[in-house]
């Protein structure tokens, strides 16, 4: 079963009914879980109560306004990648994880990430990939996006295919796999669509952002 390596890092237990994005409680200005969430919890991922609260218990211990900064996620990064690359893809993936861009990651957000890079279905993960692709987070990926993505997670590619053709024709390439209908602009139907279709690289790409989060298990 394929495990989640960057949730890995400070987690071992999988929460599945706050990838709905439930809002968390708070007592005194303190995160909490209700009662009936826990219980939601419990019944909806098979485990029990007690493992419900510590995945919750951990990340509040981390983060105690419950609310994951860029720097913790940083230093969460860096032990997921090698940190030249960590430095270039820590803000691009960040992305993912930050569903509503505030700048933080909650813990429904960082749960939801782990649960469906574990256990989604083909199309919500790259409809969460997406968002790598995405720069500017408006619901569309251009060209410039392209480039500066490909730019950033060359050394990533490179480890793989020393060979590997030059940025700029990889990031064209790519770019004219997915926009479909050349309009200037992919949309996540035709990210997906291309992912999908097994376009050669459009496919690399979502497989190389998804190893960041997805390891098998030794």
């Amino acid at each position: 079963m394929p495990v989640s390596r960057l949730a890995s890092v400070q987690f071992h237990t999988l929460t599945r009914e706050l990838a709905r994005e439930e809002k968390m409680g708070s007592k005194n200005g303190k995160p909490v879980l209700r009662d009936e969430d826990i219980a939601a919890l419990s019944k909806s991922s098979g485990l029990d109560e007690a493992q419900v609260k510590e995945s919750f218990d951990l990340f509040v211990a981390e983060h105690p306004n419950g609310k994951m900064k860029p720097k913790d996620f940083r230093e969460m990064m860096s032990k997921a990648l090698p940190k030249k690359d960590a430095s270039k893809m820590e803000k691009h993936v960040f992305r993912i994880y930050d569903a509503n861009n505030d700048g933080y990651i909650d813990f429904s957000e960082f749960m939801m990430i782990f649960f469906i890079m574990s256990e989604g279905a083909p199309e919500e993960v790259l409809t969460k990939i997406f968002r790598v692709f995405d720069v500017n987070s408006d619901g569309s990926i251009t060209q410039k996006e392209m480039t500066k993505l490909i730019k950033d997670m060359y050394g990533l590619l490179q480890s793989e295919d020393p060979n590997l053709a030059a940025k700029d024709l990889i990031a064209k390439s790519a770019f004219a796999e997915m926009d479909k209908d050349q309009d200037g602009k992919v949309t996540t139907d035709e990210f997906i669509a291309a992912c999908m279709g097994q376009e050669d690289l459009s496919k690399m790409l979502a497989l190389k952002v998804i190893d960041i989060f997805v390891e098998d298990d030794a």
